[in-house]
């Protein structure tokens, strides 16, 4: 991978001097491939964590009651569910009327006054991290297109469910390796006379 990746480099390099009409002699090109491939990997390696960030966690497991035991209620594209012995002002019962307002969310379930189960299916990895950061979800696991982590609001632990993050992050990575494979195989784009490109 290492050797690989300093030839694309290289070639990545010459190219941009060729057409940048850069003052780069071979030496030069050859130095820079050498020292920006330990970068680039790690930079590659940064930005599938980033779009990844998928690690197995424990989660702590709590009885529930099966589906014909809960209270089921739809509203606007929104499933909510809460079992019979948990108030209807309970914490986790309070947030989960809350949160049923954002038009992201596609069900809530309530299985105690302290836990809550919410399916979220946002429009772009920006609003995924968003959810993550509203409700402090550390570490996710993925399943398909479903990717979910546990995560804590006050004194209630959320179960956050993304329906549709996995293709979200699918499309982001080959996003990212295609602009990637563009600029390695050396379809720079043309002199901007604006200035420097960055």
């Amino acid at each position: 991978m290492t050797r690989a990746l300093q030839h694309k480099l290289h070639s990545g390099i010459e190219t941009v001097t060729v057409f940048q009409d850069l003052p780069l002699t071979t030496q030069h090109i050859e130095t820079l491939a050498v020292h920006l491939t330990p970068m680039v990997k790690a930079l590659l390696a940064q930005a599938d964590a980033e779009l990844a960030d998928l690690v197995p966690v424990e989660y702590a497991l709590t009885e529930q009651a099966g589906p014909a035991d809960r209270t089921v209620t739809e509203y606007d594209g929104c499933t909510s569910s809460i079992h019979p012995e948990v108030e209807e002002d309970s914490p986790a019962a309070l947030l989960a009327l809350e949160l049923r307002r954002q038009p992201d969310v596609t069900a809530t379930d309530v299985p105690t006054r302290t836990h809550l189960t919410l399916t979220v299916q946002p429009q772009s990895l920006h609003g995924w991290k968003w959810w993550r950061g509203r409700l402090a979800v550390g570490s996710i696991l993925r399943h398909g297109s479903v990717v979910s982590g546990t995560g804590h609001y006050g004194e209630i632990t959320v179960q956050l469910r993304g329906s549709n993050v996995g293709d979200l992050l699918d499309e982001a990575a080959a996003r990212s390796a295609h602009r990637l494979q563009g600029f390695l195989g050396g379809d720079v784009p043309a002199r901007s006379s604006a200035g420097h490109p960055w």
